[in-house]
C-alpha cells in the first residue's frame, strides 16, 4: 500500500500563500487518485480538493474554488496543493490521502499520511 508524507505547513498572514506537498512511496502511485483534506479543532475532517491518477481531472470543494490548486508529478510520486489567498478559517491539520475513486467521505480514502499543520492569523 502506498505510503504518504505531508509538508510545506506553517504559519502565514491572512491573504498569504502557502504549498503544501505529498510525497509518496511505491511504485503503484500513479494508479491512485490523490486527496487533501483538513481538520480544524473540534470539527470533522473535511474534503477540500482532489486529483485523479492521472491528473487528468481536478475536483474542488466549494472553500478551495478560486484559491487552492491542487497538481501532481507521478514522475516524482508527489502532490502539490498551491494554496493563495488564504483566511483564518482555513486553518487546520492537512492531510493527503490516496485511493481509488474521489469521493467527499473521509471513511472512503484508505491511506493517508500524518498531517501537516497550516495557521493563517488574521
Amino acid at each position: 500500500q502506498v505510503q504518504l508524507v505531508e509538508s510545506g505547513g506553517g504559519l502565514v498572514q491572512a491573504g498569504g500563500s502557502l504549498r503544501l506537498s505529498c510525497a509518496a512511496s511505491g511504485r503503484t502511485f500513479s494508479t491512485y487518485n490523490i486527496g487533501w483534506f483538513r481538520q480544524a479543532p473540534g470539527k470533522e475532517r473535511e474534503f477540500v480538493v482532489a486529483i485523479s491518477s492521472s491528473g487528468s481531472y481536478t475536483y474542488y470543494a466549494d472553500s478551495a474554488k478560486g484559491r487552492f490548486t491542487i497538481s501532481r508529478d507521478n514522475a516524482k510520486n508527489s502532490v502539490y496543493l498551491q494554496m493563495n489567498s488564504l483566511k483564518p478559517e482555513d486553518t487546520a491539520v492537512y492531510y493527503c490521502a490516496a485511493g481509488n475513486t474521489v469521493v467527499a467521505a473521509a471513511t472512503s480514502w484508505p491511506a493517508w499520511g500524518q498531517g501537516t499543520q497550516v495557521t493563517v492569523s488574521s
